[in-house]
């Protein structure tokens, strides 16, 4: 249990250090532009390489990609009625979500396979994906009307708590989840990433950076795709 408290930190310490720094300093809008877009890029070959592909190939194209598709419905969903019930002050709370939709089943991965290699590989991959999605969803919570920065942090807090538990519990019964069962939940995970790309994390680094945001993702994607190499 150690262990898996440990790593469970591991993904939820950089998660509550981005939204602090979110929370806390008015980053300039270059900065937080290249953030959003470096944690674009670590998510982009998250989805390639650590979430969709293992499913892909013990399971099938019909049912990694139900679960692929089922991960991004329920995230586009969610956004939809978060969106209409904050309206523009949606996105920060849309990140989190995306966090919360893509941490579970990552985490749950984590804790099945801390005793192998890839589970140190998945830990930093994971790790260093969550500091800019924290850092971008938290930044954008503070332009909501009525914003309070000890609710937002609290929220950010119990979503870290909960990532921490995920790890413990699927360690626990690691011997009773099977491979397959595994590489499906990850690309329901895969599913909710691609949605939280294309619905808010890659528009709004366009529009606080512009045209040379492309860069900082392609970076982004090198640092992640190493890491799993």
């Amino acid at each position: 249990m150690l262990t898996a408290t440990l790593y469970g930190l591991g993904t939820a310490v950089p998660l509550l250090i981005g939204a602090v720094v979110g929370l806390r300093y008015d980053l300039p809008r270059p900065v937080l532009a290249a953030l959003m877009a470096f944690g674009a890029g670590t998510m982009v070959a998250a989805v390639s390489t650590e979430l969709f592909q293992p499913a892909f190939e013990t399971e099938g194209i019909w049912t990694a990609g139900a679960a692929l598709f089922t991960g991004a419905l329920v995230y586009v969903v969610a956004d939809r009625i978060i969106e209409q019930k904050l309206g523009a002050a949606a996105l920060g709370w849309a990140l989190m979500l995306g966090a919360l939709l893509d941490g579970i089943p990552e985490n749950t991965a984590l804790g099945v396979t801390i005793s192998s290699a890839g589970g140190v590989v998945l830990l930093v991959a994971v790790a260093v994906g969550n500091v800019p999605e924290a850092v971008a969803g938290a930044a954008s919570m503070r332009s909501q009307p009525h914003f309070s920065r000890g609710r937002a942090l609290s929220v950010w807090v119990a979503t870290a708590v909960l990532l921490v538990l995920v790890v413990i519990g699927a360690d626990a019964v690691s011997d009773t989840i099977s491979d397959g069962t595994i590489a499906t939940i990850q690309a329901f995970a895969g599913g909710a990433t691609i949605a939280v790309l294309a619905d808010s994390l890659m528009p709004e680094a366009y529009r606080e950076g512009g045209w040379w945001v492309g860069l900082s993702t392609a970076l982004g994607f090198l640092v992640a795709f190493g890491l799993g190499a």
